[in-house]
């Protein structure tokens, strides 16, 4: 094994559990990567609401559904706070927000993601011409530049990111499937430690360099569920013969 990997082997965890076992605390602001049930860190999610930590902020796009995903927190009542875009699927959540016992911060999607790519790049703040003169712009600051009308966002950085990857390396680098990239990368970079969930593990130099999607230096700790269930959210099929 080269010097690189055993300076990196420390990376891996055994277990979700222990991934998070000194890391995650009550009313802490957590980045979890998904998008609806796709490219979520299932085990993670999982080993999270078996460590009871209550009072979460969560950024996410949106809250799973009822029993599944971030839904499971739901269900615990481990979440104080969703920063979310879409949150449609889950009827516990819309039980818990109109009773007024989960707080939303409502953002558009493409705001959502930029708000966390600042928060990974060190950019404070931003203008978006996206939610001018709606409920969104309701107590932001608003300039105008070049006779357009536009919104201040705030960048989001949290405490700790949970993500999922296909596959990952000792170091950290990870590599992502098709649509299950979605906002992993921008919620890892914005989180000051980053557990990485995989499906598979191998050795440094055996990503090709021009391979990665997100470098290892955003990534802190490396769990592996090589069979995640992957649950879908609504199939659906057209009629056989047809």
């Amino acid at each position: 094994m080269s010097p690189g990997a055993t300076r990196n082997s420390g990376k891996v965890r055994p277990d979700a559990a222990s991934a998070l076992a000194d890391l995650v605390a009550d009313n802490q602001t957590l980045a979890v990567g998904g998008f609806g049930l796709c490219g979520i860190p299932e085990a993670l999610i999982a080993a999270l609401r078996d460590s009871g930590t209550k009072g979460l902020t969560v950024i996410s796009n949106n809250a799973g559904v009822d029993g599944f995903g971030l839904g499971q927190l739901l269900a615990t009542r481990q979440i104080r706070k969703m920063i979310s875009s879409y949150v449609g699927e889950n009827k516990e959540f819309e039980r818990q927000f109109l009773a007024g016992e989960l707080e939303l911060e409502f953002n558009p999607q493409g705001t959502l993601a930029e708000r966390l790519r600042a928060g990974g790049a060190g950019i404070p703040a931003f203008f978006t011409a996206t939610g001018y003169g709606t409920v969104v712009a309701e107590g932001k600051e608003t300039r105008e530049f070049d006779g357009k009308h536009y919104v201040m966002e705030t960048a989001l950085v949290a405490d700790v990111s949970l993500v999922k990857a296909w596959k990952a390396d000792r170091a950290g680098n990870l590599v992502f499937r098709k649509t299950a990239r979605n906002f992993n990368p921008a919620c890892a970079m914005a989180g000051k430690v980053c557990v990485a969930e995989v499906e598979e593990l191998v050795e440094i130099g055996d990503i090709d360099p021009d391979q990665v999607h997100l470098p290892g230096i955003y990534v802190d700790r490396i769990v592996v569920n090589a069979s995640p269930e992957k649950r879908i959210e609504q199939r659906t099929v057209r009629e056989g013969g047809k």
